[in-house]
């Protein structure tokens, strides 16, 4: 928290930083063996964060974002991570924040543009030789003439 009261931004790079507000966490109950600790504590984190709604994010990192989030994302465009390898509540809370953090930072990170180039000399050269060896060895395969 901050002086004001506030959570404190999570900076996901130098200019874009998300506001805690925006996103929500939910305490359940583990998933798998861990014996009776598991059965009694909520120590597994479920992250939802508002991607189509999120005032943080600008408009090209938002569809990224969507395209990389795949199947976590809902219909109604809601980012959701989970966190459930840790048996501390606080270590998951960690973990997921840390994924979210990552995804969103892949998602800022904009695609870098594709140079056309053209195939070398040498390349193409190489390219008609193959081609020449090939149709060389396919026309051994045919009948004698004279037979």
């Amino acid at each position: 928290m901050t002086a004001a009261g506030r959570a404190a931004p999570i900076w996901i790079t130098g200019t874009l930083a998300l506001d805690p507000a925006e996103i929500e966490e939910t305490f359940v109950r583990a998933a798998g063996p861990g014996g009776q600790h598991v059965n009694k504590t909520s120590s597994a984190v479920q992250l939802r964060f508002d991607v189509r709604r999120s005032p943080s994010l600008p408009d090209d990192v938002r569809r990224r974002l969507e395209r990389l989030a795949g199947r976590r994302l809902t219909q109604d465009g809601v980012l959701v991570l989970m966190a459930q390898g840790e048996r501390s509540q606080k270590r998951n809370r960690q973990a997921v924040l840390e994924r979210l953090v990552e995804l969103v930072r892949a998602a800022a990170r904009p695609p870098t543009p594709r140079k056309k180039t053209k195939p070398s000399k040498a390349s193409k050269q190489r390219r008609l030789d193959e081609k020449k060896k090939h149709g060389a060895l396919k026309s051994l395969r045919t009948r004698p003439v004279g037979d």
